[in-house]
């Protein structure tokens, strides 16, 4: 793996290219979120039908193949790649996921890291974990954290980042020999202990960082002193990696501090949901929005189409764009699969919604090459708020 920004943008906002094997990602760039190393609902020969290289990078938990196949016959099969079929595409594995497998601090201890999984409540050690790793082998993966939410004591916060910082220590001398890795950064609250944290793991040989325990009870005011304490500590040639922010502000929020790369549930939410990304991807677009409000409720970016007053629309959910779902269908009909409880419905608002979000990420992109990010941010908060 090789990293090099390419532009900056009001500070802290920043263009990069990540090079993994022969491709290259732009960055600031989406994980999509999978279960088992595949998308929720896309299966592996609809891959195909999102833009690529964009959608090639795969998070993943480790954690979810505790249930099913043994680590040793996923070792010997030949790892996830050859496990799924996934040639082209790239996995980086996080032992958090915000859907699954979420972190129990109040379990977990010196020996190890709990987690509340679809196997029960789970205490996963340093040596198990990378028993994991060696076995799926990703390209890029994160070590073991104590992850805490905001609420903990400040002598809980400072045990949490001793422990990651020690299984840090551990993770690494036990590492494979393929993959990258990403150290852990924890802290719950506070800015001393995140920064502590950010001082320690950028003393060790990583590759990049993986900033843990934010999503967990901060408030969005709060955040961007916590990211601030973190990057600031952090060498600027290594790409950052977060989970737990999904929401588009608070993704742009994580970029205008200079997070690279994003783990995000929130396509998973609106697509279960029976919601699809309507919000414009450029500028022409968005001067001409004229969205009624009955027909997008609450929340202006996207639109409900379990909703009645889609049963007739003929119309493809938006206009112009160039995903499989739009130009294939309507409105009307996944309505009408919704309605019916087809799981199609959920292939087609993945295959949209994910599009969709990339396309967001790429009009950021051009925002921070263009130098105008700040004003991009601003400019999407408050049309949407």
């Amino acid at each position: 793996m090789k990293f090099a920004v390419k532009a900056w943008s009001n500070g802290g906002a920043r263009a990069g290219i990540l090079h993994l094997g022969t491709s290259t990602i732009d960055t600031p760039s989406l994980l999509l979120s999978t279960r088992k190393g595949l998308p929720h609902f896309v299966s592996p020969d609809l891959l195909s039908c999102l833009p690529s290289p964009e959608s090639r990078l795969l998070h993943v938990s480790p954690l979810h193949f505790l249930e099913g196949l043994s680590m040793k016959t996923i070792s010997k099969i030949g790892g996830l790649h050859q496990l799924l079929g996934l040639h082209d595409h790239f996995f980086v594995a996080v032992p958090r996921d915000s859907i699954q497998c979420l972190p129990e601090a109040n379990s977990t201890n010196k020996i190890g890291a709990s987690f509340e999984t679809p196997c029960g409540r789970l205490l996963i050690k340093p040596v198990e974990y990378m028993e994991m790793i060696s076995s799926t082998r990703p390209e890029l993966w994160a070590t073991l954290a104590d992850e805490v939410p905001a609420w903990v004591s400040d002598k809980r916060n400072k045990t949490s980042v001793d422990r990651t910082i020690k299984w840090l220590d551990e993770c690494i001398s036990l590492s494979p020999a393929s993959g990258a890795v990403f150290g852990a950064i924890v802290g719950g609250s506070s800015l001393e202990e995140r920064r502590r944290c950010a001082q320690e793991v950028a003393t060790r040989n990583v590759s990049g960082y993986w900033v843990g325990g934010l999503g967990l009870g901060e408030s969005m005011d709060e955040r961007p002193a916590l990211l601030n304490a973190v990057i600031e500590a952090l060498p600027e040639e290594k790409p950052r990696l977060i989970c737990g922010l999904g929401l588009p502000e608070e993704i742009l929020q994580g970029i205008a501090a200079g997070v690279d790369l994003f783990e995000s549930t929130y396509i998973y939410h609106l697509t279960l949901g029976g919601f699809a990304l309507t919000f414009p991807l450029d500028r022409t677009q968005i001067n001409a929005l004229n969205l009624a409000p009955s027909d997008v409720g609450s929340d202006p970016r996207k639109i409900n189409l379990r909703a009645t007053v889609f049963r007739k629309d003929t119309t493809p959910i938006v206009e112009g764009c160039t995903c499989y779902t739009c130009q294939n269908h309507t409105r009307a009909y996944i309505n009408h699969l919704l309605n019916v409880h087809e799981m199609l419905a959920q292939i087609l608002l993945e295959i949209h919604n994910t599009h969709h979000f990339l396309g967001f990420f790429r009009l950021i992109r051009e925002a921070i090459n263009a130098g105008r990010f700040e004003e991009f941010r601003k400019e999407f908060v408050q049309r949407w708020r």
